[in-house]
């Protein structure tokens, strides 16, 4: 069964989906976060069939959250790192990490963010960098932005406050 690419979709929910939405390539980027780079360490730490984590590799290059690079001549090796992009998807990884150990670790976090200097666990909100509010806040709502198409548009106008 062929999946639904997201590609065309002005969504950047979709558009990001389409890069890093498939579970191994979310579990690769954890493992490139953690300083693995090669190939075999990549196969040990996350048990997958080669021929799957070459296609998850390759993926993740032309999405251009890691570039491949070569550190041997003979016989030819290469190690994947992260790029830019690559790196900026760290904070989607710890808001990962916050809402899974929130919900789905009754036994408690198996991994946590902790303050390098105090070692205390660190609370994570997302916050707007321009008025320091939190972004759950009451005060922040989604809108259209420049790229939006019509169905956009429409979708995040402002609703109407019911009179009083």
């Amino acid at each position: 069964m062929q999946r639904k690419s997201f590609e065309d979709l002005t969504c950047p929910i979709a558009r990001s989906l389409e890069r890093v939405g498939e579970w191994w390539s979310i579990l690769i980027l954890r493992d490139a976060f953690h300083g693995m780079t090669r190939f075999d360490q990549f196969q040990k730490s996350l048990d997958i069939a080669p021929n799957m984590l070459t296609r998850r590799l390759t993926a993740l290059v032309e999405a251009g959250l890691m570039q491949k690079r070569q550190y041997s001549e003979r016989p030819p090796r290469y190690e994947y790192v992260l790029t830019e992009r690559g790196r900026d998807f760290r904070e989607v990884m710890l808001a990962l990490l916050a809402w899974g150990n929130r919900h789905f670790a009754p036994e408690g976090p198996a991994v946590q963010l902790v303050d390098t200097q105090t070692g205390q666990p660190a609370d994570l909100v997302l916050v707007d960098r321009v008025s320091g509010k939190p972004a759950t806040s009451r005060d922040f709502r989604l809108a259209a932005g420049p790229g939006a198409d019509e169905a956009q548009r429409q979708r995040y106008a402002p609703k109407a406050k019911p009179a009083a």
